[in-house]
């Protein structure tokens, strides 16, 4: 390979300014960042979001009415964007909350709702690229990143568990976490952690694992992503409520043994999580959901016609529904050999 000129030097350099200047004009301008809230009712999503935000986004919900709990629901994909400011830099932080999904006994529609709510971001984006004179104010409403909030059983993955994040890993950036991780003892949560890791390598779930490469990266970013692996799904405890605790002001949630503490890394995952959603790892998974999950759905949708044949779907359906039965029987029978060995 012949050494560069002088004058490509130059162009190398120039190249480099220029990215720079960019780079400080989107700073200066601020970032955008859209993070998708999905869960079952009452797992504290709205108190996440406004302990997230550091402001009352989502009304608390009043689930005291018996009469409205008994009508089957449909999910309502509400986009709300909150300005802040993260590192000195301005952030314009859309939420997309989803009440209403996992409601009903038959919940297949929630699943079509939200996927068509994500590819819906990928059509505008895709028409945008198609135009002979592109919009300057153009708005990318693309989600980034989809945290799946977990019922606190305890056992394994639940179907609807397996099934959502299969189908929508695919599509996002899926992060699972842990809702009201306060409610487990910290030896339950640990083994809850792990089981439910075991269960995404088992069903091959695709989910977002913080990827790295040992050749281009450098040892902090690897070790700082080996960390946040060992953390999945995150555990997460959200409150509103500030007191005062010797002698500084803390959000906790406060029970007769005591105080969980939503900003302290000893107690759950809330903190960690906050900071790599918001900072350390917001620009990888905006470039993910770029270069990576659009250009896989937009290649898709320019080389076929149509949707997936029914066919082809349904026996997809049916393996993971036949893995789902297989895993359950594996998990009933662990659990009733250490039940005989206790004995």
């Amino acid at each position: 390979m012949p050494p560069p000129t002088s004058r490509s030097v130059e162009a190398i350099a120039r190249t480099a300014v220029l990215a720079t200047t960019i780079r400080r004009k989107n700073i200066k301008k601020g970032l955008t960042f859209t993070v998708m809230i999905v869960g079952a009712s009452g797992l504290g999503k709205s108190t996440f979001v406004n302990t997230l935000c550091e402001s009352p986004v989502f009304p608390k919900k009043d689930y005291s009415n018996p009469e409205k709990a008994a009508i089957e629901r449909t999910v309502a994909i509400t986009p709300v964007t909150v300005d802040m400011e993260e590192d000195g830099i301005k952030l314009s932080l859309t939420i997309v909350d989803t009440p209403g999904f996992g409601d009903n006994i038959n919940n297949e529609g929630n699943f079509l709702d939200i996927l068509a709510y994500i590819e819906r971001q990928y059509d505008d984006i895709l028409a945008e690229e198609s135009r002979i004179k592109r919009n300057p104010k153009f708005q990318d409403n693309r989600v980034h990143a989809l945290l799946y909030f977990i019922t606190p059983t305890g056992h394994s993955l639940r179907e609807i568990d397996i099934e959502f994040m299969r189908r929508l890993g695919r599509r996002v950036n899926v992060i699972p976490v842990i809702a009201k991780a306060d409610s487990m003892r910290p030896q339950e949560l640990a083994a809850f952690k792990k089981k439910v890791m075991e269960d995404i390598a088992y069903y091959k779930i695709p989910i977002y694992n913080f990827p790295y490469d040992e050749e281009e990266d450098d040892d902090e970013t690897i070790e700082e992503n080996n960390e946040l692996r060992a953390l999945l799904p995150f555990s997460i405890v959200g409150s509103e409520e500030e007191v005062v605790l010797n002698g500084r002001r803390v959000r906790c949630r406060q029970y007769p043994w005591g105080v969980v503490e939503v900003d302290n890394s000893r107690h759950c995952d809330f903190s960690k999580l906050r900071y790599m959603l918001l900072s350390s790892h917001l620009q990888d998974l905006k470039e993910i959901t770029h270069d990576f999950l659009y250009e896989q759905y937009r290649t898709e949708k320019l080389s076929r016609e149509g949707d997936v044949d029914p066919d082809e779907l349904a026996d997809e359906e049916a393996r993971t529904e036949a893995q789902y039965a297989k895993r359950q029987m594996e998990i009933a029978a662990a659990e009733a050999a250490r039940g005989s060995m206790d004995q």
